[in-house]
């Protein structure tokens, strides 16, 4: 069975940091897209992240300069480092893989990411 496993998630005060990771388990195959999304308590999944081939990204505005999405050398692994944490990035993350950023068919469970003020 492919599955997304992430961890990472967690408790941390405004302006901190947290590392989040992702792996795909249970296919050769490497993804051409991997990337994060998140949804916040009664808001829209959104994208955060996303990275294509390796070496394409593309981030949401509110985290441009403090967040930054790459690869393992394994191509199967992503990960996002998240600096200057605000209170506004609560929310559950989802780690996702497929075609391109817009179009994931492959989804982890989701890391809760709380962050206090």
């Amino acid at each position: 069975q492919v599955q997304l496993v992430e961890s990472g998630g967690g408790l941390v005060q405004a302006g901190g940091s947290l590392r989040l990771s992702c792996a795909k388990y249970g296919s050769i195959f490497t993804s051409n897209a991997m990337g994060w999304y998140r949804q916040a308590p009664g808001k829209e999944r959104e994208l955060v992240a996303a990275i294509t081939g390796g070496v394409d990204t593309v981030y949401e505005d509110s985290v441009k300069g403090r967040f930054t999405i790459s690869r393992g050398d394994a191509k199967n692994t992503v990960y996002l480092q998240m600096n200057s944490l605000k209170p506004e990035d609560t929310a559950v993350y989802y780690c996702g893989a497929g075609i391109s950023g817009s179009n994931f068919n492959l989804w982890g469970q989701g890391t809760q990411v709380t962050v206090s003020s």
